[in-house]
C-alpha cells in the first residue's frame, strides 16, 4: 500500500499561563497508508484531538512535520493548500456545536462546494440531495435546521459535509462519543460502508477501544501526548505488549455477566499527572505498577519488537 500520510517528531505545546507550557503532543512519529484506517485510542487528555487537528492545520505544529502525499501541509502554497483542505476533511466530535444553527442543512452540506466553486445551481442542490440520501437521510431534510434532528442525524450530516468535495482522507475525531450506544454501531457501519465505496483513508480518533476494533486496520495507543504502543488492530487487542494497553483492554466490560466477574481485573492507580508537569523518563511510571528504576530516569523510545507492532517500554 502506498503511504498517503507522514508524521514525524511532531510535536504541540500551549501556553496556558506565564511561562507555562502544557505539552498536548510530545515527539510523536507515524505513518498512515492508502485506503486503511488508524485507530487512535486513549484517555481524555491524552492529545488525540490535538494530533488530529494538527494533521489539518486546525493548530500549527510546534515542531516536527507532516507530510500529506510527500508534502509538508505546514509550509504548502497557497493553491497547494486549497487542494490539501480539499482532500483533507474532518467530522468533529459535537454534531450540534460544529454545525452553524443559522444555516440550513443544504447551505451545512454545500459549504464546501462554493467554496471550491465545484457546483452550482440544480446541479449544486442535486449534490446535496445525494449526500443526505447517502448517509441515510431524506431530500426533505434540506431545508430544515440542525437544531431540528436527533444526535445521530447531526453527525450524518457532518459525514455529509465532510464528503461533499470527495476527499481523499477524513479525520473523524470522537465522531460517536456524543451518540447514543444504539446509534454508535449505526454511524460506524455507515463509516466502514463509505469507506469500502469511495476508497477512503481514515484516522479514527476514540476513546472506545470496542468501537475502535470493529473499524482500524492498526491502533495507535496514547497516553499524555505520546505513543505507547502501535500494532495491527488483531494483534493488538490479542498480545498487548505496553502495560497501559493491557490495562485499557482489561478494562473493556464483557455483555456475559459470568464471564465478566471471572476475568481479571487490572486497575490503573492514581490520576494522569499534568501536562504541565509530565514524570521524567516513562510518563507511564507514576501509574505502572510494573516499573522498574530505568522507567523512572529514561524515557522509552517507539522501537520494532514485531513485524507491524511497535511499543515505547523497556519492559518489552
Amino acid at each position: 500500500m502506498e503511504k498517503i500520510l507522514e508524521v514525524k517528531k511532531l510535536t504541540k505545546h500551549f501556553q496556558v499561563g506565564k511561562g507555562l507550557e502544557l505539552k498536548a503532543v510530545d515527539d510523536i512519529s507515524f505513518d498512515i497508508y492508502e485506503g486503511e484506517t488508524l485507530g487512535l485510542v486513549g484517555e481524555s487528555g491524552c492529545g488525540k484531538s490535538t494530533i488530529g487537528r494538527t494533521i489539518i492545520r486546525l493548530y500549527q505544529a510546534t515542531s516536527g512535520k507532516v507530510f500529506y502525499k510527500g508534502k509538508d501541509v505546514h509550509t504548502l502554497s497557497k493553491n497547494d493548500k486549497k487542494d490539501f483542505h480539499k482532500n483533507m476533511q474532518m467530522i468533529f466530535q459535537d454534531p450540534y456545536a460544529s454545525l452553524n444553527p443559522r444555516m440550513t442543512v443544504a447551505d451545512i452540506i454545500a459549504e464546501g462546494l462554493d467554496i471550491h466553486r465545484l457546483k452550482k445551481g440544480e446541479e449544486r442542490k442535486e449534490a446535496v440531495y445525494q449526500l443526505l440520501e447517502t448517509v441515510g437521510l431524506k431530500r426533505k431534510h434540506a431545508n430544515r435546521y440542525a437544531h431540528e434532528f436527533s444526535g445521530g442525524q447531526r453527525q450524518r450530516i457532518g459525514i455529509a459535509r465532510a464528503l461533499a468535495v470527495e476527499p481523499q482522507f477524513i479525520i473523524a475525531d470522537e465522531p460517536i462519543s456524543a451518540l447514543d450506544v444504539s446509534v454508535q454501531a449505526q454511524i460506524v457501519n455507515l463509516l466502514i460502508e463509505l469507506q469500502q465505496k469511495k476508497k477512503l483513508t481514515y484516522l479514527f480518533i476514540s476513546h472506545d477501544l470496542s468501537m475502535v476494533k470493529l473499524i482500524s486496520d492498526r491502533i495507535g495507543v496514547m497516553y499524555l501526548g505520546n505513543l505507547m504502543e502501535l500494532a495491527t488492530s488483531k494483534r493488538l487487542y490479542e498480545n498487548p505488549l505496553h502495560p497501559y494497553t493491557t490495562s485499557l483492554l482489561k478494562a473493556i466490560p464483557i455483555a456475559d455477566p459470568a464471564i465478566e466477574e471471572a476475568k481479571e481485573k487490572i486497575t490503573i492507580s492514581g490520576d494522569i499527572p499534568s501536562p504541565t508537569n509530565p514524570p521524567s523518563g516513562c510518563v507511564y511510571q507514576t501509574r505502572c505498577s510494573l516499573a522498574t528504576e530505568m522507567c523512572f530516569q529514561q524515557k522509552p523510545i517507539l522501537k520494532q519488537v514485531d513485524k507491524q507492532h511497535f511499543v515505547a517500554c523497556h519492559l518489552a
